[in-house]
């Protein structure tokens, strides 16, 4: 049978992340939530300490390494496997230090080419997302009217970004690819991203997903009158899409509730087995 996806945990360290930010905002309950997550079934847990919600403002470099490494070191300590989530090479590098192993780096070297230079250097995985601005002005990017739309112009992207992790030393074994779902994309530029993934799969590489509580499942659930549902209440759509995506074999997926994640991927593996 083929392997299930890969579940990845996400903690976001942060005041003001979309789904859950402050609830974790300090390095206890951090490294507590990050432990439920580990108990829940999370194979990867991803530490943050940046929002990339639209509109979101950037933290200083200082205030992100205050947010991450502690967090970072201690479960790293601890055994887990720890993902950082920046856009930063000052911290990948400080990250790596503290035992994080994979970089999760939503901008795919764009925000700061020298992160790829600090993946390479190490052995750390390098999850490379399609990316085009920074939150405060990404929906400004958000046209994709070339020949094949928005399937097509995230393949060509995320191709030249392998290249640039190439060609600054990162073996193709070690790259994971990410179609970043509401990253400078509408709510149809996700869908189609999702009913695509065989596309971005022919690049050659491992695919991760993240469309947990995402603000385009909050539409598709809409009220009678039109208000989309609250981002605590998305769970349902993204669990069934924790499920579509297995059948499209993505090698992983970044969830915020891991619990219904694992539970709905064990269903599916019986469903398989026939």
């Amino acid at each position: 049978m083929t392997p299930l996806p890969v579940l990845m945990g996400v903690v976001n360290v942060t005041p003001d992340s979309f789904s859950d930010g402050g609830r974790w905002a300090t390095t206890d309950a951090a490294i507590t939530h990050a432990g439920d997550l580990l108990a829940d079934g999370a194979d990867i847990l991803d530490i943050g300490g940046e929002s990339t919600r639209p509109g979101a403002t950037r933290p200083l470099v200082e205030e992100e390494l205050g947010r991450v490494v502690p967090v970072i070191r201690a479960l790293a300590e601890g055994g887990a496997v720890v993902s950082v989530d920046t856009m930063r090479s000052e911290v990948a590098a400080e990250a790596l230090a503290a035992g994080a192993t994979i970089v999760n780096d939503v901008s795919g070297g764009l925000a700061d080419p020298r992160i790829l230079d600090v993946v390479a250097e190490s052995d750390a995985t390098y999850v490379c997302m399609h990316w085009r601005a920074h939150s405060d002005r990404m929906t400004d990017f958000a046209v994709y009217d070339g020949p094949g739309g928005v399937l097509a112009a995230v393949r060509d992207e995320l191709s030249e970004r392998v290249d640039a992790a190439r060609k600054a030393g990162v073996p193709d074994e070690r790259i994971v690819l990410d179609p970043g779902l509401g990253f400078a994309k509408k709510a149809a530029h996700n869908w189609r991203l999702l009913t695509g993934i065989p596309v971005l799969q022919s690049l050659g590489f491992r695919v991760l997903v993240g469309a947990s509580r995402k603000s385009f499942l909050g539409t598709v659930l809409a009220d009678a009158d039109g208000e989309p549902r609250p981002v605590d209440d998305r769970e349902g759509a993204t669990t069934a899409l924790t499920v579509l995506l297995a059948q499209q074999r993505v090698w992983g997926l970044r969830v915020h509730d891991v619990k219904a994640a694992r539970d709905a991927l064990r269903t599916f593996a019986r469903w398989e087995q026939g």
